[in-house]
């Protein structure tokens, strides 16, 4: 759908995982043109400064129980600005249509005539595991691979169920549920002693590897910090061999 003349354009941005150089060159283009740029709240003072001198920041970060009414926010500024012609950056962390409500934003710019293009990101699902030296898949280990977020399976044990027989499980938003989501999976079938790997803070230098078995999450033992990156699967065990000479030096715990 063609905008008219005097609209603006709306750009969907994934900042990818959190290290600014992980952003896709076109991202960072993009940033440069944008007017207005509507940020989350895990995106960086470093990713931001590839912005304009003269463009207006606005942060519109979801805090827990204030997402509908910061999401109605972000739709009424969309509205406002492109409604006047500037060119709007929603910049949103890993991409923008995992877990973000991109589509969202996409579909109310469309029906309010407004342009809209997507800047694909770097997902976080795949990107911090495989920078902890995880693999998703690993030929004989695991031949699939599910990204699921906790929000929409908060306190219904039967939605994990169709889980059990995936062979990677990356969870994300998962840390304040762990133990009702490890629970919900043991009791669906999977292995208390399958590994698990939560990685706070993925790519950013002060991010901390946590590995342990499902169990012991499910009995509440194993202490983590939001935002972290829950990772299932006999895949966790291959990072003893995958590991490089400079993760060394990043803190993991194993419990």
């Amino acid at each position: 759908m063609q905008a008219e003349s005097s609209l603006g354009k709306l750009y969907l941005i994934g900042a990818g995982p959190g290290d600014p150089e992980l952003l896709t060159l076109k991202a960072v283009r993009v940033l440069r043109e944008c007017d207005v740029i509507l940020y989350d709240r895990l995106i960086g003072k470093e990713t931001l400064q590839f912005a304009r001198p003269d463009a207006h920041l606005i942060y519109v970060g979801k805090h827990e129980g204030e997402q509908d009414h910061t999401q109605s926010k972000i739709f009424d500024l969309i509205r406002t600005h492109a409604l006047v012609g500037r060119t709007i950056g929603r910049l949103k962390g890993g991409d923008p249509l995992v877990f973000g409500r991109g589509a969202e934003e996409w579909a109310l710019a469309l029906e309010h005539g407004i342009e809209v293009e997507l800047i694909p990101g770097v997902s976080s699902a795949i990107a911090v595991p495989g920078l902890a030296g995880i693999p998703l898949t690993y030929r004989g280990v695991a031949q699939s691979f599910a990204v699921i977020t906790a929000h929409c399976h908060q306190g219904r044990t039967e939605q994990w169920s169709k889980y059990a027989k995936i062979d990677t499980l990356v969870i994300l938003m998962g840390v304040r549920n762990r133990e009702f989501i490890a629970q919900s999976l043991i009791a669906a079938g999977r292995d208390g002693q399958e590994p698990v790997a939560f990685i706070e803070r993925g790519t950013l230098p002060d991010e901390r590897i946590v590995e342990s078995t499902l169990g012991a999450v499910a009995a509440a033992q194993i202490e983590v910090q939001s935002p972290a990156v829950f990772v299932i699967g006999e895949v966790v065990r291959l990072r003893a061999a995958l590991t490089f000479p400079e993760l060394e030096n990043r803190q993991c715990l194993r419990a």
